[in-house]
């Protein structure tokens, strides 16, 4: 088994790809109107249409969270201050990483971290 990506459902796949373009620096791979994908060379972050499937609800989430390494948090959080809902500032967690969570257009949790150590 290979754990290839994570999708999120939303009603507007294109606001969402435009959103995640800005906070990832990544094109997003639009192979239909319903569908959207940011590939990185970890993971694959899919955005799909609420057209598309009954099982999820869009902006409903409030237990899963994306987390993406970064270089800088800090530098990251200046870049993202007008860009995105900042929920938690630059933050040195109790197992060392430092940490920035924001939100997406549709309320999805987004944690950049820095690692402690390599």
């Amino acid at each position: 088994m290979q754990f290839v990506s994570v999708r999120i459902i939303t009603h507007d796949v294109t606001r969402l790809a435009e959103f995640y373009e800005k906070v990832t620096g990544l094109e997003a791979r639009r192979p239909a109107e319903q569908f959207a994908e940011i590939v990185s060379p970890s993971c694959t972050l899919a955005i799909g249409s609420a057209e598309t499937t009954t099982a999820a609800v869009p902006e409903s989430n409030r237990t899963a969270i994306l987390e993406f390494r970064v270089e800088d948090v800090d530098r990251e959080y200046e870049r993202l201050a007008g860009l995105a809902e900042i929920v938690q500032k630059p933050t040195t967690m109790p197992w060392g990483n430092r940490s920035l969570l924001f939100r997406d257009p549709d309320g999805n949790l987004v944690n950049y971290f820095t690692p402690s150590a390599p």
